[in-house]
């Protein structure tokens, strides 16, 4: 079941938001604490065709309740007098309260700081309240923290439990905790509308990871990061997987380091990564072989777990110069438009280097630069390629200039990226913001420059993964499909 937690502040607004959040969950959690003025809570949850569990929480908890503790005390009695169906009580206050009528209580445990201790005598105290469900609540800012909470939810217990993961890991949770079985997980009904800052909308978990079709028999590919270019591959990629009938999702991984990321893929069954190019260096660290260009470049984009270790692939920089020769003009198979052509390569990080030596495979004569200008001077000397001081950038006339970082900053240099590196005539390839198009990308267009199509690298790049994952080719609706908003 998914719960889909309300936070009204204002009583007339309450009705709308359990009758809005019904329609698209099978729980709907009132949440009390933000009120204005005290409810009727009976009146408030009438009518509502999906079952209602109550919360007011204090602010230890994570809660809003600015009122006495006896006020709170009266509403959460009042709320129970309403017979919900679930009403969630912390420990001390479920000693005051008795049960009452065919409403299940639901024992929380929270902590707004760190992972839970003792969730040993957790269960022995919530037997004491006279529990039907145990909570457990505390902060997954990584897959580290987000580990204990999850390895509670999926041991069989004698009492059911659910967890509430706070922070950048919560949608990670969600997740998996769908797969191994929890009773319900939490979602907000849309934007601006969370309990908590980073909780995952139902809209996300929906149309972004297709979450009703997770089940104990889903396998998860991971993918390291969360940021825009991470979301769209796992909103194609599922898409991919469900219109094949597939039973694989992709999992977002954010993780503090790679020292037990191992082990926990390992346990989670997960056979494979993807690292979009701003993860692809610090999840090349799990590899212990990988091919050509991911060894030279110290960067890769997928893992896949093989008998003897991880094997590390880079696949970005093949679509990359494909799109690059096709812009230039590739009259046939056998042309190589970048043959003794000018490039310059802004950047300095794993996709920087990837093409380096992608466009050195092509015969392209290769310049480098960057902010951090001994890393750029340290790969054209590692790839026998030429070293542009950022001063000399605007002065340099090339062919090609190919853009890996949206400017071209560096400690306490800020250096926007100007417009005046591009000139009519030149082709300009900026891979910088992908999927999207930043803002040289039309300049470039009103300039004339011949311009790469940042979205038709990435569906090519999307399309190679896919294969890479499943042997199969990327069906062309589900591509559509993933960037429908």
């Amino acid at each position: 079941m998914i719960c889909i937690s309300v936070t009204p502040e204002s009583r007339q607004l309450a009705k709308v938001d359990i009758y809005n959040a019904a329609n698209q969950c099978d729980l709907v959690e009132v949440c009390l604490d933000r009120l204005h003025k005290e409810p009727d809570v009976k009146e408030m949850i009438s009518g509502s065709k999906k079952p209602i569990l109550v919360s007011c929480r204090h602010p230890e908890e994570g809660g809003h309740f600015e009122g006495t503790e006896d006020e709170r005390m009266a509403l959460l009695r009042q709320a129970i007098l309403a017979e919900p169906a679930y009403i969630e009580l912390d420990p001390v206050t479920a000693q005051k309260i008795p049960r009452f009528g065919k409403t299940q209580r639901v024992i929380s445990f929270a902590s707004q700081t760190r992972p839970l201790g003792n969730i040993e005598e957790a269960f022995d105290e919530a037997v004491r309240c006279k529990a039907d469900v145990i909570k457990f609540t505390w902060p997954t800012e990584t897959l580290e923290t987000a580990w204990p909470l999850l390895a509670v939810v999926s041991q069989k217990r004698a009492l059911p439990v659910v967890g509430l993961a706070l922070g950048r890991s919560g949608l990670t949770f969600s997740l998996l905790g769908r797969k191994y079985g929890s009773p319900w997980i939490y979602a907000a009904l849309e934007k601006g509308m969370e309990a908590f800052p980073g909780q995952p909308t139902v809209g996300e978990l929906d149309n972004i990871y297709r979450w009703r079709q997770v089940d104990s028999k889903t396998r998860f590919i991971g993918i390291a990061g969360a940021g825009d270019a991470e979301v769209a591959t796992s909103k194609i990629l599922n898409a991919a997987f469900d219109s094949l009938s597939m039973n694989t999702r992709c999992l977002p991984l954010d993780f503090k380091s790679l020292d037990q990321l191992p082990k926990m893929l390992d346990i989670l069954k997960i056979p494979a990564v993807i690292a979009t190019p701003s993860m692809g260096r610090q999840l090349m660290g799990l590899s212990t072989k990988g091919d050509e260009i991911s060894t030279q470049a110290r960067m890769c984009d997928l893992v896949i777990k093989q008998p003897d270790g991880w094997q590390a692939h880079n696949l970005i920089w093949k679509p990359a110069l494909r799109a690059l020769e096709s812009a230039i003009g590739r009259k046939s198979p056998e042309d190589r438009p970048l043959d003794r052509k000018n490039v310059l390569i802004l950047g300095s990080g794993g996709l920087a280097i990837s093409l380096v030596h992608g466009i050195k495979k092509r015969n392209g004569l290769v310049s480098i630069a960057a902010g951090d200008e001994a890393e750029a001077q340290k790969i054209a000397k590692g790839a026998d390629i030429r070293y542009v001081p950022a001063a000399k950038v605007y002065d340099t006339l090339v062919d090609v200039v190919v853009i890996t970082v949206p400017n071209m900053d560096y400690s306490n240099k800020k250096s926007p990226i100007n417009p005046s590196v591009l000139r009519q005539g030149m082709t300009m390839m900026d891979l910088s913001q992908l999927p999207d198009e930043s803002t040289l990308v039309e300049e470039a267009k009103l300039r004339g420059c011949k311009v790469v199509e940042p979205s038709e690298v990435f569906a090519d790049y999307i399309s190679g993964l896919f294969k890479s994952l499943t042997g199969q080719e990327l069906p062309p609706e589900a591509f559509a499909a993933g960037l429908m908003e």
